[in-house]
């Protein structure tokens, strides 16, 4: 049997390339994200960065931490505390400490005149000099700063600046012109700005960190004594002071969750053109079974020979994808690293279980695909020898129809649930990633059945040009609907998909944007120059005593909560004035009062577990109090932008970062306007004036280029896929029909008209595909635009046009081309020995 199965595949080597094609890539492309996705399991081992030299750092404990039956639960602070003065005075006396205060600040080179001329890039973390030695920073040009407005500033790529030049630095405190008195080397962790101590603590007097030069033992007994909530970093604890001292961990979940959904989608795809390659070409070689059979060959033994062919193919594929995703792994890790999805020191390990595991997956979709044919290979007759018709009948056995019936009722039936239960599981990013694909199993399953009746609808035009082509291209596809349901297979998976995805991101993307844009009533809003940043107080009550401006002042804090009394869930939160709430917004209220929130309440949404008007719940701020509040009303959950609403008072110490401001109805909105941008410009800190739709537009969460990039991977992988898929079925499938070509070109047909014809049939074919496609893009979108319209957020549904139209002229272009050049080729022979030719 083995003997027969390796002459099979070496005499039909045409009709068994695409599977191998096909299967080489999907195992490849499983072993690269394999290996890539093993890589993000582990971050590398950093020790201390900022205070690698510091013997001892105190700073508050940035954790909350609370006690469950399941043990102590931890969450991230939104504030972390300074250190207390008194704690920074009873450390002193152990030895020499350094204060170290960190604040943003923009640099941006001067003119001759002093005017800023270019901006430097993002915002610098500004520290006290005397805090360098912490690191070590090391001088490499001029000297340290001696008076205030002279700086020390990491060097850039490029050089800039460089010591002498005159920089216009805005801080917390206000724009002020620095002179640059000497350089350090970037050390990768942060780009800094040095100034002298006084000058450091008059821009940010809060003491962030303490350096002590002291037994660590004595130091957490003088914090033992003062109270909890501050931290005695030594050793590799003191990574903890880092910046963003969890950025790798929290870089390599989201790559994680990249890779994990590619490989999913890759090995689905593979999954479906395989098997479709292996059911095609069981469906060419029914002449070849069927004598077969009359020679004597039992049923279990042609099943035998085809599953035995698809192990050979199976596994000569899976190596050849093994050598392909080895060497494809790095270039997929430099390209995440390049689109900024992973980390800059992000790289494939020495890690083969991937290796393994795609090269056994591989020749378990080689053997289970053909598991499935070679039952209907198993059924041929022996008068099957006997078949000259080219028409395919019986094209779907009832397995199939079985099969396709309970994939897409399971499909639609997670669908269907979702919106009933729970809309806003639709929305979610695993959600509208790997439902969709159940669908599109369910339809390319029936693909044989739909592919006739819309070969017809969508070829009815040609057919009514003038010449036989647009006739013979529709009866050629209507009369082979196995092989227009091989080639229109991929198309459907290909738009499908790019529909789905696209679509899906684009709607959420708008539906957000509605968000915010229906929930902001105010006339002008004021934020600071840079995200992060906060206004100055100062600031704030200049706007509030300017005549005819309500204005709102808000701040972004969190709170958690503790649900079912072992997960600690953190919600954005934000701050504002009870008073003038109404005035300058209108969160979607589905229960209470937004005027009945005060200091002893908390306004929630839906998603909570506790959402019943005048009910307490016990949260923790955003500095970690733990205080009971009473819930004044609940918003209704839409995309998930709808968060919490508390007062100033339980904002967790954070600084007012937006000012939503209503014209009174008697006052100028043009005076009010200019009022506030002189205030602005008077504060120096790059304080911007905003319309309300100015700042809708500006603040709505549209798909940042990391999401996009994200997409876009998964797509062009899949893509991939799809594409040789295509390619190599139309291959086989023209091979296969020479001698049609052949009668054609005896008929009188030119060798133009018959390309023409094979081009026109391959672009009616992915016409087919895409139609049934758009059906199932049009379901998933469908669905997605119901569970915003249960959740109270009005939407259009965004249809990615161009990248479609873009993915379809691609296809269309590809099956042109892989059905003309065999089919070129193929001509060259003779058309009279064509049309004799033999099986």
């Amino acid at each position: 049997m083995l003997m027969l199965a390796l002459h099979g595949v070496r005499t039909r080597w045409v009709t068994f390339v695409g599977s191998f094609v096909a299967l080489a890539l999907g195992v490849g492309l499983i072993a690269a994200t394999g290996l890539a996705l093993a890589a993000t399991f582990s971050a590398p081992d950093r020790g201390p960065e900022r205070f690698a030299a510091a013997p001892v750092v105190v700073r508050a404990d940035d954790q909350l931490r609370v006690r469950t039956a399941n043990g102590v639960r931890t969450r991230p602070l939104a504030r972390t505390a300074p250190v207390p003065p008194a704690l920074v005075a009873e450390l002193a006396a152990l030895g020499r400490t350094v204060e170290d205060r960190t604040f943003p600040v923009d640099l941006a080179a001067t003119g001759k005149g002093g005017e800023p001329r270019t901006q430097d890039g993002e915002p610098r973390a500004g520290h006290p000099w005397s805090v360098a030695a912490a690191a070590p920073y090391r001088l490499t040009s001029g000297r340290s700063p001696a008076a205030p407005g002279e700086a020390v500033v990491t060097a850039e790529p490029g050089g800039h600046p460089r010591t002498g030049d005159r920089v216009r630095a805005t801080t917390p405190a206000g724009a002020t012109t620095l002179t640059v008195v000497g350089t350090v080397a970037d050390r990768g962790f942060e780009s800094a700005v040095f100034l002298v101590d006084e000058e450091a603590a008059r821009i940010s007097p809060a003491v962030d960190a303490l350096v002590v030069h002291a037994d660590a033992t004595a130091v957490r007994d003088v914090v033992a004594r003062a109270g909890g909530g501050m931290d005695v970093l030594t050793g590799d604890g003191r990574r903890r002071a880092d910046p963003g001292p969890d950025r790798d961990a929290e870089a390599l979940a989201s790559v994680n969750a990249l890779l994990g959904a590619a490989a999913g989608i890759t090995l689905f795809v593979s999954v479906s053109v395989v098997a479709s390659t292996f059911s095609f070409a069981v469906a060419q070689r029914r002449r070849e079974f069927g004598l077969l059979r009359t020679a004597g060959a039992t049923p279990g033994q042609i099943r035998r020979t085809v599953v035995a062919e698809a192990v050979v193919v199976g596994v000569l594929a899976s190596a050849a994808g093994w050598w392909l995703g080895a060497t494809g792994a790095p270039l997929l890790a430099a390209r995440l690293v390049d689109a900024g999805l992973a980390p800059a020191w992000f790289a494939i390990g020495e890690q083969t279980w991937p290796l393994h595991t795609a090269f056994w997956t591989g020749v378990a979709v080689a053997t289970a695909g053909a598991l499935a044919a070679s039952f209907r290979a198993g059924r041929t007759a022996p008068t099957e020898v006997l078949r000259e018709a080219a028409v395919d009948s019986r094209t779907m056995p009832v397995s199939r129809w079985i099969l396709a019936a309970l994939v897409l009722l399971t499909g639609a039936g997670l669908l269907v649930t979702a919106l009933v239960l729970d809309p806003g599981d639709v929305l979610g990013r695993k959600a509208y990633i790997t439902r969709p694909l159940l669908l599109i199993v369910g339809v390319a399953l029936l693909a044989p059945v739909l592919a006739g009746p819309l070969v017809r609808v969508v070829a009815w035009l040609p057919a009514r040009l003038p010449g036989a082509t647009g006739v013979l291209a529709r009866e050629n596809a209507s009369a082979g609907v196995r092989r227009t349901a091989a080639v229109a297979a991929p198309v459907v998976i290909t738009v499908a998909l790019t529909v789905s995805l696209l679509g899906t991101v684009g709607t959420l993307a708008e539906a957000k944007a509605t968000e915010v844009r229906t929930a902001t009533t105010a006339d002008l809003v004021v934020v600071p120059g840079a995200a992060g940043r906060t206004l100055p107080p100062s600031f704030v009550e200049r706007v509030r005593a300017v005549e005819g401006a309500v204005a709102g002042v808000s701040r972004s804090t969190a709170v958690t909560v503790l649900e079912e009394g072992t997960a600690l869930v953190t919600s954005g939160a934000r701050a504002v004035d009870p008073a003038r709430l109404t005035a300058v917004s209108a969160p979607p209220v589905v229960a209470g009062r937004l005027t009945d929130l005060d200091d002893d309440s908390i306004v929630v949404n839906e998603e909570w577990l506790t959402t019943r008007v005048g009910e307490r719940v016990t949260v923790w701020l955003g500095d970690g109090r733990e205080v009971s509040l009473r819930i004044a009303a609940v918003l209704a959950t839409g995309t998930g932008g709808n968060g919490v609403y508390v007062t100033a008072r339980n904002a967790g110490g954070a600084g007012a970062d937006r000012i939503d401001v209503a014209v009174a109805e008697a006052a100028d909105p043009g005076a009010v306007a200019a009022a506030l941008r002189t205030a602005a410009e008077a504060e120096g800190t790059g304080i911007r004036v905003l319309t309300g739709a100015e700042w809708a537009a500006a603040a709505a969460p549209g798909m940042s280029d990391s999401t996009r990039a994200g997409l876009w991977l998964i797509l062009s992988m899949a893509l991939l896929c799809t594409g040789t898929a295509l390619a190599n079925t139309l291959v086989t499938a023209t091979t296969d029909r020479v001698r049609d070509l052949a009668v054609l070109r005896l008929t009188g047909a030119s060798v133009p008209q018959v390309l023409r014809l094979v081009a026109v049939e391959a672009v009616v074919v992915v016409t087919v595909g895409a139609v049934i496609g758009a059906g199932v893009a049009a379901v998933n979108l469908a669905g997605v635009w119901g569970a915003l319209a249960l959740l109270g957020v009005p939407s259009g549904v965004v249809v990615p046009w161009g990248t479609t139209g873009a993915v379809l002229a691609a296809a269309a272009v590809v099956a042109a081309v892989s059905a003309v050049v065999p089919a070129a080729f193929s001509l060259r022979t003779r058309s009279v020995e064509l049309a004799g030719m033999r099986e």
